[in-house]
């Protein structure tokens, strides 16, 4: 972790390990006016659905059919008085971001399933404990507030915390290594003060018995 002296000794930027496409462009901000459009559409939906009491199928359905009533009497009004039909653009989603968001999904998933076949296994008891304690605190934190405020906050802190890191990359390396080398060496201390001198005591104790 510390001898390249980046964290996980990894070698490949964080725009890299993102996927290195459009998402990890949104994520760290390399196309600033897509990621605050997303920021501000989530938090308008926030405040919509948090004030109004509406449900996420209500509004939909709600704001569709206003636009289709709209649109088809602007159209039918038009072709009577021979005006020119509404301006609709042509909304197309292009393979290659279709591509990059499926290679960014199907990663993540893949990842996930080995992660979660080595815990049921038992071959990571680090890991299960690191899973654990994840989830435990996703239990807390979902039983104080809604999906709705989560699932929010969770992509402002996705679309913040790594692009503040990768502004940041080598302070943060640097900080977090120098504070994993402390706890290395206070690690150390306490196996060779108490650790070891309990282990030699049950050793003894086993002897005698």
């Amino acid at each position: 972790m510390v001898s390249s002296g980046r964290l996980f000794n990894r070698e490949r930027t964080l725009h890299q390990i993102l996927g290195g496409g459009q998402v990890a462009d949104i994520i760290l901000w390399r196309r600033k006016n897509l990621t605050v459009w997303i920021l501000l559409v989530t938090l308008a939906a926030w405040v919509v659905f948090e004030r109004s009491g509406y449900t996420l199928l209500s509004l939909v359905s709600n704001v569709l059919l206003l636009l289709i009533v709209i649109l088809f009497l602007w159209a039918k009004s038009a072709a009577i008085l021979n005006r020119p039909a509404p301006p609709l653009p042509q909304l197309h989603l292009s393979d290659e971001m279709a591509n990059e968001v499926v290679t960014f999904i199907q990663t993540r998933v893949n990842n996930l399933f080995s992660v979660s076949q080595d815990i049921v296994l038992g071959k990571d008891s680090r890991l299960f404990l690191k899973v654990a304690a994840c989830l435990s605190l996703i239990s807390v934190v979902g039983g104080l507030t809604d999906f709705l405020t989560l699932a929010y906050t969770s992509l402002l802190i996705v679309l913040t915390l790594p692009a503040l890191y990768d502004r940041c990359e080598d302070y943060i390396d640097r900080y977090v290594l120098k504070c994993y080398s402390k706890l290395c060496q206070l690690y150390v201390k306490i196996n060779e003060e108490y650790v070891s001198k309990v282990r030699y005591w049950i050793l003894e104790k086993k002897k005698l018995s």
